[in-house]
């Protein structure tokens, strides 16, 4: 009789845990896995909209939570809180004893998950690694995950070819495409109207949906934000929806800056900590534009057809389709940035909803290497070459 094999997933974010709630629902169904959902994080901070409710809503079981106490967002506090997760997340893995450990993206209470598993000689598996974000932390953090980590499900070719120029086997990474196409392209979401109904706000047309967080490798947070809420003030027609800010240095300042903005404007701009999974994406198929720093906007975005307006080097190095536009933290240049992205010729540009990220499908075909990947005898890793060549296909 095939042993099920238990699958600990570790989720810490609203963002995150859009990507992996397909993941989570195949694990599910199989008859081959089970799944270990462990929750930490901005999941369970109520400052941050406490979205453990949504997974819990969703009907995921929770196998463990692991509080990292979050109270502030300078660079002392949060790195005492990754001290927090990786003690609960020892105590938590000794107890459950996975299989093998899934992990997602670049965050530090990911990294905490991934170190936590490491020592606990956890196979890990991880999603979205060999991807570029030189403006942030999360870029070394992601790399570092990925020399943990012992199976690797990517986002696209190039960044197949990051992990293996990393040392790692080509036989253990797979491209299996962008897990947050996966919803568009089954046409998971609610209509625009309801969800528009359901935070009670009647907008004007255009509509900018905004997310704008810290970029962690330089100062002056409040002066590139305040250039973005200056550029915003040239469309007083526009309606705007701000979604929450990271739980990141700096984040809370921005976030004040947002507050304070959005309250002076109370007839045509709003902000909401977290929309939930399927709200969220209606709101992005929805909207005239894409405005902020946000990975949403270079992968999810384009899949919609919505025009982004990305701002700043946060995401600089990632894959774009046509329909991003990159313009510096200024607010002559995010003006224009944004002139050109309601243009008609732009819009229809962007309706073709071309992408470098796949066509959805990801999930499933992490779940299947799930079942059948070998766990046995895959923690000693070797070292590759590049002379020893990039050819063998995912």
């Amino acid at each position: 009789m095939t042993k099920v094999r238990r699958i600990g997933v570790v989720t810490g974010s609203r963002a995150e845990y859009g990507l992996l709630h397909r993941l989570l629902c195949e694990i599910e169904a199989s008859d081959l896995l089970e799944l270990q959902l462990i929750v930490t994080g901005t999941h369970l901070s109520d400052r941050h909209g406490r979205t453990v409710d949504e997974i819990e809503a969703d009907g995921h079981v929770i196998s463990a939570r692991v509080d990292m106490e979050l109270k502030g967002d300078g660079p002392a506090e949060l790195t005492k809180a990754m001290g927090r997760a990786l003690i609960g997340l020892a105590d938590v893995f000794e107890r459950l004893a996975p299989d093998i450990v899934v992990v997602l993206g670049d965050r530090y209470e990911i990294l905490a998950a991934a170190e936590a598993a490491m020592l606990a000689r956890l196979p890990i598996a991880h999603i979205h690694g060999g991807e570029a974000s030189e403006g942030q932390i999360d870029e070394a953090i992601r790399h570092a995950i990925s020399k943990m980590a012992h199976y690797h499900f990517v986002a696209a070719e190039p960044y197949r070819t990051r992990v293996i120029q990393m040392g790692e086997d080509p036989q253990r990474v797979f491209n299996v495409g962008a897990p947050g196409l996966d919803p568009i392209m089954d046409a998971d979401v609610m209509s625009f109207a309801e969800a528009m109904s359901s935070i009670d706000f009647q907008p004007r047309m255009p509509l900018f949906l905004v997310t704008y967080h810290p970029v962690t490798l330089r100062k002056g947070a409040a002066a590139d934000a305040h250039a973005l809420l200056e550029a915003l003030d040239a469309f007083p027609q526009a309606s705007i929806i701000f979604t929450g800010t990271n739980a990141d240095t700096d984040g809370d300042e921005i976030t004040k800056l947002i507050d304070a903005y959005v309250k002076a404007r109370p007839d045509r701009v709003m902000q909401i900590a977290s929309f939930g999974r399927k709200r969220y994406l209606s709101v992005l198929t929805g909207a005239d534009l894409v405005i902020g720093n946000s990975s949403s906007g270079i992968i999810e975005a384009p899949a919609v057809g919505t025009p982004t307006i990305n701002i700043g080097v946060r995401q600089q190095g990632r894959l774009r389709a046509p329909s991003v536009i990159d313009c510096e933290e200024s607010a002559r240049a995010i003006r224009v940035a944004i002139e050109r992205g309601l243009s008609p010729e732009f819009q229809a540009m962007a309706s073709a909803r071309e992408t470098p990220y796949g066509r959805g499908g990801a999930s499933v075909k992490m779940a299947r290497l799930l079942e059948t990947l070998p766990l046995e005898n895959v923690l000693m890793k070797k070292f590759h070459t590049i002379d020893q060549g990039l050819e063998i296909t995912s």
